[in-house]
């Protein structure tokens, strides 16, 4: 037996995540939404990963999608990442600024970085479903402050200091 999912929530508010945007070219065009569930998971292969919930209404626009791109969102790209969070909304009108990538995966301009990825697996874990992606393209953007969820909200990573681990 696992802990509720209320009690779970509340507890990992205090790990900081990273936010980006995970975007595809659906079936009825462009889609995408805000992501925390982001992660590294093999360097050899390039492979990453991510979750989302069954109950996205994003998720049945890009469940067959076969290319993904990430975008890893800069402390200045709060109000984006709010807006792509947002159930309803027309996240790639303006002032959302992007372009077709590589496969014609939605890039969004104005990012720290940007992956470009075509699905490997999909696996339905509890009430999500995850997907493990190969990167195919990735691309800096300008160094920047990166933008983190942390107790609830959107937050910069201020810190000066950098540690090694």
């Amino acid at each position: 037996m696992t802990v509720e999912g209320t009690a779970l929530r509340s507890v990992l508010r205090a790990h900081p995540s990273g936010v980006a945007v995970l975007t595809a070219q659906g079936p009825a065009g462009p889609a995408g939404v805000t992501i925390t569930s982001f992660t590294s998971l093999s360097a050899r292969p390039a492979l990453v990963s991510f979750a989302l919930a069954d109950t996205s209404s994003t998720w049945e626009l890009i469940r067959d999608a076969q290319w993904f791109g990430v975008q890893l969102l800069g402390a200045h790209q709060a109000e984006l990442a709010e807006r792509f969070a947002t159930r309803g909304a027309d996240r790639f009108a303006p002032p959302t600024v992007w372009r077709p990538g590589p496969h014609g995966v939605p890039l969004l301009d104005g990012c720290l970085g940007w992956l470009v990825c075509a699905r490997q697996d999909r696996v339905r874990v509890g009430d999500h479903h995850l997907v493990v992606a190969a990167v195919e393209h990735v691309r800096e953007g300008e160094p920047g402050e990166s933008l983190v969820h942390l107790h609830g909200r959107l937050r910069p990573v201020t810190s000066t200091t950098v540690s090694r681990i």
